[in-house]
C-alpha cells in the first residue's frame, strides 16, 4: 500500500475509534503502549523489559497472556518467547499473567466483525483494524475463539527480542565491548572471547537502561523451536498424574463448600428448609447465595451429601419448560420479524428455485453441554482490604471486575491467580462458580472458601451451545448445483452471553449462520439467512460456536443438492471453490484419503468442507455398516492455518476436534422437562468411547497469509462428513443430531 493510502486508512482508523461510544480518546491514547504490569512487583535488581519477560538474579520468568485449558497454550507461548530469547526448556518458569489491559488479545477483531476471512478488501481490513484498536483500548484479554496463536505469534516473540537485546546492551555496559559483538544462546550472552554471561547476572544492569525497542525478528530458516514437533510443557505432569488443575489446589485455612442452585436457571428460590442437613455428618454452615443454598462441611462430599437433604421451593424457569417448546419457538422464528441478516444474496434464488426444488429439506442441532473432565471450581478469600481468586477463567480482567463490584473493593484490590484448566469448550467463559464462592466468602470474611460443583450441577447449571434448525431447499441442473436457499434459526448465544455479563451486542450476531453464509462457495444463486429465535435456556459459546450448527446444515444440504445432481462430492466443491488457499485444502484431502478408489460394498465416504475463525477445513470419512450399526473406520483431515506453529500440538488439536465433534454428533444432546436439564452426568450424554474412535490422519497446509487458532475449526466438519458417509454406506439420511436417534454405532 502507498504511504498516502495508509495514511489515510491510518486517519479513518483514528477517526473511528476516537469518538466510539462517544468518548474522545484521541490519537496519542489510541497508539500508546500499555504500561508494564511487571514494573510494579520487582525487586531490587530485577529487570522486565515487557509484560511478558522478567530476570531476577534466580532466573528468567515468561509470563503468559493466555490460559491452558488443555490445548497447550502453555508450552506455546512459552516458546515463542524462548524462540527470540535463545532460551532452552527448562531455563525458565512460566506464570499466568493477571488481569491487566496489557494483555489485551486485537486477534479477536477478526470474529467481530462481518466480513469473510477471505475478504482483503480496504473496508474489510480497515474494520478490523478498527475492532482492533477498540480491543486494546478496552485492554480485553481473553482466551478464546481459537486466538491464542495469530495474537501471541508476533507480540511474543517480539517480547523475546526486545529482552535478548537489552540483555545484551546490558552486557555490554558491564564489559565495554559493543553491542552488535555480542550473541546470545542457551540463556547466556556470549562475549567475543568466548566468555559467557548468564542472563540472571545481567538482571541488575538491564534494569538501569532503557528497552531496546527496534529489534528484528529472525527469518524462518533460523528458527530452533517454530514449525518443529516439541514436547509440551505439561507432558511430563499429565502422564505422571502430577499436573493440578484448580480444583487440585489447596490454602492454608481454607473450608469446603458445595451449591445447588435452581436447575430452572434464572427462576430463582423461593424458600428452603434446611433442617435434615443442619444436624449431618461434617455440616458447619448452611448459607444462602443466588438462586440456591450453599453448604460449608468438613469435605465436600458431606456438603454435597447434605445439598441434597434440603427441601427446596424452585421458582419456575423463565423460559418454556418442555423441550417441545423449544423446537417450537426455534421453528416459530422463521419470519420476518426474527430476521437477523442476510448474509449472502447472489443471484436470483427464488426465481430458479421456483416452486418445485429438487431438494426441501429441514435440519436439526440439540442443545449440547460443555462438560469438560474437571467440574466448575473456584477458591475465594475476601478481606476488607483485597480478595484472592483462584480459578480458571477465559476472561481474568471480567472475573476481577464483578469480584470487585460483590465485595465493594476497587478492581486493583482483587488479584485472580489464573490455574490450569481440565477442559473449558467454552465453559469458562462463565461465572457462576466465582460468583458462587465470593458470596460465601463475603459470609465468612477472612476465610478462603474452596467451592466445587457436584458433576450432577455442573450439567444443570451450564449454559449450553444453542438449539439450532435450518430450512433448506435448492436446484440442479444438468449434472451441477445452480441454486442453494438456506434459512438458519437459533437463539443468539453470543448475545445471551454478553448479556450476563452486562455487554449488549449491537448489530446481527455473526454467529448464527457461521460456517454457512462464508462457505467460499461460488454457487450462482446463493442465499443464506439468519433468524434470531427468541431466548430460550440461556447459552453460551461452545466449542466452534455458531459453525458447530450452521456447518451441519449447509455442509449437509450442499451434499444432498450434490446427490440429486449426480455429481463427484469433491469435484463440484473444486468447481464452485475460487479461493485458492480453500481449493488446496479441499485438494489435499482428497489426495491423502485416495478419494474415488472404489469402495465396497456396505462402505460409504462422505466429505465436508468448513470455513470457522479463517480456518478452512476439509474432512473425509468412511464408515463401514455392520450387522451391529455404523463403524468410523478413517477420518482424513485437511486445514491450513497459515503457520503450523508445533506439529505435534496441530496434529493432537485436530485429532481431539474430530473425537469431540463425532461424539457429540453421535450421543450428546441436552433436554428440558419441567424447565430442568434432563442429563445429569456422563452417562446421559455420552463422548466417544475408545472402541468407537478411528484412525485420524491430519495435514496442515500454510498457504494462508494470516496465521491462524486450530482449537475450534476441525469440529463443524465432523458432523456433516459423518453424516455424508452414513448415506453413503446406507442410503439413510440424517438430518438431526445426535445420531443415535435414528442409526445404530459400533
Amino acid at each position: 500500500m502507498s504511504r498516502i493510502g495508509t495514511l489515510t486508512r491510518r486517519g479513518l482508523i483514528m477517526g473511528a475509534v476516537a469518538v466510539a461510544g462517544g468518548v474522545a480518546f484521541g490519537t496519542y491514547r489510541v497508539m500508546r503502549p500499555h504500561a508494564n504490569p511487571l514494573t510494579a512487583g520487582l525487586g531490587p535488581g530485577d529487570a522486565s523489559f515487557n509484560a511478558f519477560v522478567r530476570v531476577t538474579s534466580r532466573g528468567v520468568t515468561l509470563i503468559l497472556p493466555h490460559v491452558d485449558l488443555g490445548q497447550g497454550a502453555s508450552s506455546l507461548q512459552a516458546m515463542l518467547i524462548a524462540e527470540e530469547l535463545d532460551l532452552e526448556p527448562g531455563q525458565y518458569d512460566i506464570e499466568q499473567a493477571q488481569p491487566n489491559p496489557a494483555y489485551y488479545n486485537t486477534a479477536m477483531a477478526d470474529e467481530a466483525v462481518p466480513f469473510m476471512s477471505t475478504d482483503t478488501s480496504w473496508g474489510a481490513e480497515t474494520m478490523r483494524d478498527v475492532m482492533g484498536a477498540l480491543i486494546k483500548l478496552a485492554g480485553v484479554q481473553v482466551t478464546g475463539g481459537s486466538t491464542t496463536v495469530p495474537d501471541s505469534f508476533d507480540k511474543l516473540r517480539m517480547a523475546g527480542a526486545v529482552a535478548r537485546e537489552t540483555l545484551k546492551a546490558a552486557a555490554a555496559t558491564q564489559t565495554g565491548f559493543a553491542a552488535t559483538e555480542l550473541k546470545t544462546a542457551r540463556g547466556v550472552v556470549i562475549l567475543p572471547d568466548g566468555g559467557e554471561i548468564p542472563y540472571s547476572a545481567l538482571a541488575s544492569n538491564a534494569a538501569q537502561i532503557q528497552p531496546v525497542t527496534e529489534v528484528t525478528l529472525r527469518p524462518p530458516e533460523a528458527w530452533r523451536f517454530t514449525g518443529k514437533p516439541m514436547q509440551r510443557t505439561d507432558i511430563l505432569a499429565k502422564s505422571t498424574g502430577g499436573q493440578r488443575y484448580g480444583i487440585d489446589l489447596q490454602v492454608e485455612g481454607m473450608v469446603l463448600a458445595s451449591v445447588k442452585c435452581n436447575p430452572n436457571k434464572g427462576g430463582g428460590l423461593a424458600g428452603f428448609d434446611a433442617s435434615a442437613a443442619e444436624t449431618m455428618r461434617g455440616v458447619q454452615r448452611i448459607l444462602p447465595v443466588t438462586g440456591g443454598v450453599a453448604v460449608v462441611a468438613e469435605n465436600t462430599w458431606y456438603a454435597m451429601q447434605a445439598l441434597d437433604a434440603i427441601e427446596y421451593d424452585w421458582k419456575p424457569a423463565p423460559y418454556p419448560a418442555e423441550q417441545e417448546d423449544h423446537w417450537a419457538a426455534v421453528e416459530g422464528a422463521f419470519s420476518p420479524e426474527y430476521l437477523d441478516k442476510t448474509w449472502r444474496k447472489e443471484g436470483d434464488v427464488d426465481a430458479v428455485i421456483g416452486t418445485e426444488p429438487d431438494v426441501a429439506v429441514e435440519y436439526r442441532a440439540p442443545y449440547v453441554a460443555h462438560q469438560p473432565l474437571e467440574p466448575l471450581n473456584a477458591i475465594v478469600r475476601v478481606t476488607d482490604q483485597r480478595a484472592d481468586v483462584w480459578a480458571s477463567h477465559q476472561m481474568p480482567r471480567f472475573v476481577q471486575k464483578r469480584v470487585a463490584d460483590q465485595t465493594g473493593l476497587s478492581p486493583d484490590q482483587v488479584f485472580f491467580h489464573n490455574q490450569f484448566a481440565g477442559g473449558s469448550f467454552g465453559h469458562r467463559l462463565e461465572f457462576d462458580s466465582i460468583d458462587r464462592a465470593t458470596e460465601i466468602a463475603l459470609q465468612i470474611k477472612g476465610t478462603p472458601v474452596k467451592l466445587t460443583f457436584s458433576r450432577e450441577e455442573d450439567f444443570a447449571q451450564d449454559y449450553p451451545r444453542q438449539i439450532g434448525m435450518a430450512r433448506a431447499r435448492g436446484k440442479v441442473h444438468n449434472g451441477q448445483v445452480t441454486a442453494l436457499n438456506l434459512e438458519i434459526a437459533t437463539p443468539s448465544a453470543v448475545r445471551s452471553q454478553m448479556g450476563r455479563v452486562g455487554m449488549p451486542v449491537p448489530g446481527p450476531d455473526t454467529q448464527i449462520a457461521a460456517g454457512a453464509w462464508n462457505a467460499p462457495y461460488e454457487i450462482p444463486n446463493f442465499r443464506v439467512a439468519a433468524f434470531a429465535a427468541p431466548e430460550l435456556a440461556p447459552t453460551s459459546s461452545w466449542r466452534s460456536v455458531g459453525a458447530s450448527t450452521a456447518g451441519f446444515f449447509a455442509e449437509s444440504a450442499f451434499d444432498e443438492l450434490i446427490v440429486a445432481a449426480g455429481a463427484d462430492p469433491i469435484a463440484e466443491r473444486l468447481r464452485l471453490v475460487t479461493d485458492p488457499v480453500a481449493r488446496a485444502v479441499i485438494e489435499a484431502v482428497a489426495e491423502m484419503s485416495d478419494w474415488g478408489r472404489p469402495v465396497p460394498e456396505g462402505s460409504g465416504r462422505g466429505v465436508a468442507f468448513v470455513n470457522s475463525f479463517g480456518v478452512p477445513v476439509a474432512e473425509v470419512i468412511d464408515v463401514t455398516q455392520t450387522p451391529e450399526g455404523i463403524r468410523i473406520d478413517e477420518v482424513f483431515v485437511s486445514a491450513d492455518v497459515g503457520r503450523v506453529v508445533d506439529p505435534v500440538n496441530f496434529e493432537n488439536q485436530v485429532q481431539g476436534g474430530v473425537v469431540w465433534a463425532l461424539g457429540h454428533a453421535i450421543n450428546s444432546e441436552i433436554t428440558f422437562s419441567e424447565g430442568r436439564v434432563t442429563q445429569a452426568n456422563y452417562y446421559d450424554a455420552e463422548g466417544m468411547r475408545f472402541h468407537q474412535t478411528p484412525d485420524i490422519k491430519v495435514v496442515g497446509l500454510e498457504n494462508a497469509t494470516k496465521i491462524r487458532g486450530i482449537g475450534e475449526p476441525p469440529v463443524p466438519p465432523a458432523a456433516p462428513a459423518l453424516a455424508n458417509a452414513i448415506f453413503a454406506a446406507t442410503g439413510v439420511r440424517l438430518r438431526e443430531m445426535p445420531f443415535y436417534r435414528h442409526i445404530d454405532f459400533v
